[in-house]
């Protein structure tokens, strides 16, 4: 069945950034897997059941690197922009397939395993604390609050100063752009340019990681590289960049959308306040009910049937995560927000299969701590009445600023 999905600039317009899921609840009634031809200018389907989007994100029929299976002629029309960003992608966990994404993904992954991270629990307190004492009755959550945890976090983490916070947000709301396939021609020079400015800055901090090594991951992955662990020097830039900029992005909308969300459902904010034990699924919910990740895409590998429809060699398909986490086949009263949801923690919001999010465990943890912080010290906090403005970006979700007095 074709999809009457909107192009593009309709799924960029402010009501469907603001409120995409009216929208997606109406294509999952015409058919939970769609074919299209309005697809960023690519034949494909785009995806809006749990079961579609989790076999898409499981099944070795699809993958990252679109470049094996695209025709000729759509290689063709990739701007000189879009070559240099693909060819600085290709070194990137996050575009790449196995056996790549397998070496470069096993280099890191122990730094971000749920043991590990929890040992960072009390430095996320203590920096929450400390944002909290900084603001004033009225503030924006999202500027004082919800990036600079994560950035500092991570930073501290990567072993980048994280005084450079504002540079680092700076770089990320560019390099975001490039994630969402609505990135337009004239934004490619911009994202590429941001993305060279950072790789400078990485190369100098990783120089100084081989003259000075510290306790931190980027020492870890220099002295990986010097010891001969097949990890090049593109490789070792694209792994930092990677986590620099994903490790923050993803924290910041769940903790931002989160927040939104229960500011504008007192009584799930007040059963929190009243049992804080319940955060923790919480958590889950507030992923679920408003993903920080709309979208993920996939190009077609082997030729396969997904919901009913043949997808080829070529094809991408769009697995619409935030219309998965609102499936009535899987989530009753998918619209509701409760935060005791039992199945909560079956949303696609983190991903799923080899790309499920590296930092997981460390977004999971930041929210639960700043969430419950603001609701524990702020319990009477309320939105300030100024209208919301959402990224402009259909793959991230979230409030530009969340002011709010209390």
């Amino acid at each position: 069945m074709t999809s009457p999905a909107p192009p593009l600039l309709a799924m960029m317009s402010p009501e469907l950034l603001s409120n995409p899921y009216p929208m997606t609840a109406k294509l999952r009634a015409v058919s939970p897997v769609l074919r299209t031809s309005a697809l960023f200018g690519l034949d494909g389907f785009l995806v809006t059941s749990h079961a579609g989007c989790s076999a898409v994100l499981r099944s070795k029929h699809f993958g990252k690197e679109g470049q094996r299976v695209l025709p000729p002629d759509k290689l063709a029309m990739i701007p000189q922009e879009g070559v240099e960003l693909a060819e600085k992608r290709r070194h990137s966990m996050l575009f790449a397939d196995p056996p790549n994404h397998t070496r470069l993904r096993g280099l890191v992954s122990q730094a971000f395993t749920p043991r590990t991270v929890e040992r960072l629990r009390p430095r996320i307190a203590a920096i929450t604390e400390e944002l909290l004492d900084a603001v004033g009755d009225d503030f924006d959550l999202i500027r004082e609050v919800a990036f600079p945890l994560p950035i500092v976090v991570i930073a501290e983490l990567l072993g980048v100063p994280s005084e450079d916070k504002e540079q680092f947000k700076a770089w990320s709301t560019i390099l975001t752009r490039g994630l969402d396939p609505g990135a337009t021609p004239d934004e490619l020079g911009p994202i590429v340019g941001a993305l060279n400015e950072l790789d400078a800055y990485l190369t100098g901090v990783i120089e100084e990681r081989r003259r000075a090594p510290r306790q931190d991951l980027i020492s870890d992955l220099v002295r990986a590289q010097e010891a001969g662990d097949q990890l090049s020097m593109p490789e070792l830039l694209a792994t930092c960049r990677v986590i620099l900029t994903a490790g923050h992005e993803t924290t910041v909308n769940l903790i931002g959308n989160g927040m939104l969300a229960l500011l504008n459902h007192p009584g799930e904010r007040d059963r929190l306040i009243a049992d804080p034990s319940l955060m923790p699924g919480a958590v889950e919910e507030l992923l679920r009910y408003d993903s920080p990740v709309q979208m993920t895409l996939r190009f077609t590998f082997e030729e396969t049937v997904i919901g009913g429809q043949t997808a080829k060699p070529g094809d991408l398909v769009v697995a619409l995560l935030g219309a998965a986490n609102r499936d009535p086949e899987v989530f009753a009263d998918p619209d509701r927000l409760d935060v005791t949801r039992k199945n909560a923690s079956q949303h696609l919001s983190l991903g799923g299969g080899i790309h499920y999010c590296l930092g997981a465990a460390l977004a999971r943890l930041e929210g639960e701590i700043a969430i419950g912080a603001i609701l524990r010290r702020r319990p009477n906090l309320a939105l300030d009445g100024t209208p919301l403005t959402w990224r402009r970006n259909v793959v991230l979700r979230g409030v530009t600023s969340l002011p709010v007095r209390g």
